[in-house]
């Protein structure tokens, strides 16, 4: 199944993003205002999946969130891949932030 994308630098101002990333990536570093529901615990927290069409997707370098776009599409979302994840997101000199202060960093 081919998934919809999009390059960071064609995201939309209002685009609401969810970060698929494990817990370690997302503190270590991440764009601001992204919601994240890890793609290892998507399906037992798919209510929690945020209500925007369409949902743009992220994760470090845009393949689990290829995944998760394919699996959102057959359950009747309207979801897009952010092509190159956090990297391109990074390389792009997009904001970023991360926990406990720390200088953000895409791991």
């Amino acid at each position: 199944m081919n998934v919809p994308t999009v390059a960071v630098a064609d995201l939309p101002a209002d685009a609401v993003l969810l970060d698929v990333r494990e817990g370690d990536e997302w503190a270590a570093g991440r764009a601001p205002g992204a919601q994240h529901l890890p793609m290892s615990e998507f399906t037992a927290r798919l209510d929690e999946v945020p209500d925007a069409e369409p949902l743009y997707v992220i994760c470090r370098s845009g393949h689990r969130s290829a995944r998760v776009v394919a699996f959102l599409a057959r359950q009747g979302h309207d979801a897009v891949n952010v092509e190159g994840g956090m990297q391109s997101w990074a390389a792009r000199g997009r904001p970023l932030v991360a926990d406990d202060g720390n200088p953000p960093d895409i791991i």
